[in-house]
């Protein structure tokens, strides 16, 4: 029984991730939901009370999994870009769910739990860094995060389509050499090598 039980859970958490990251949160709806997850719909409101909380739900579990399959490296964050930029071309869903999450819930200040602790973690991890004398310190932990972090969606689709295999790899190359130079460029003004 358990096992049908999250099995359940698991479409559930699938079929609304299609339909948030298509539709967000206003748009979305819980019977086209339990449809796409071949489930009742009151199985929704069993598992996850009412449709925000699935949204909260979904938005969680994308951030746990992007946090374990892409774990931060300060001592190589060109890398850690380029490991972000291709979880966004397998994950494209996760771009669209932060889109509307950031249009429907208010951005940084209703981030859920779970992005704020990982984000949070990250910036302590660089932080440590730069004190450590790993990473320059010219931006602050939290902004040095931001524009990483932000430069590995430039090779979203969402964002930007590209052309092919080719456009992929060199926009690849755009995000990691960025990051590299930034990090440089950082070293170099605060006399660190």
């Amino acid at each position: 029984m358990a096992r049908d039980a999250e099995d359940t859970r698991r479409r559930l958490l699938a079929a609304a991730a299609a339909e948030f990251a298509e539709r967000g949160i206003a748009g979305a709806r819980v019977d086209r939901i339990a449809a796409a997850a071949g489930a009742n719909k009151a199985m929704i409101y069993a598992y996850f009370g009412n449709k925000d909380q699935l949204f909260d739900a979904v938005f969680d579990a994308l951030v746990v999994s992007t946090v374990a399959e892409v774990p931060i490296d300060t001592d190589d964050l060109p890398g850690y870009a380029g490991r972000l930029f291709d979880r966004n071309q397998t994950h494209p869903q996760a771009l669209r769910l932060m889109l509307w999450h950031s249009l429907e819930r208010g951005g940084v200040a209703a981030l859920p739990p779970a992005v704020a602790s990982s984000n949070a973690d990250k910036a302590s991890a660089i932080a440590a860094a730069q004190r450590a004398g790993r990473l320059p310190d010219r931006y602050p932990a939290e902004e040095l995060l931001l524009l990483v972090v932000g430069l590995s969606l430039l090779g979203s689709a969402e964002l930007a389509p590209t052309d092919g295999a080719e456009g992929l790899r060199r926009r690849r190359h755009t995000v990691t050499d960025a990051v590299a130079r930034l990090v440089e460029a950082d070293a170099r003004a605060t006399g660190r090598q």
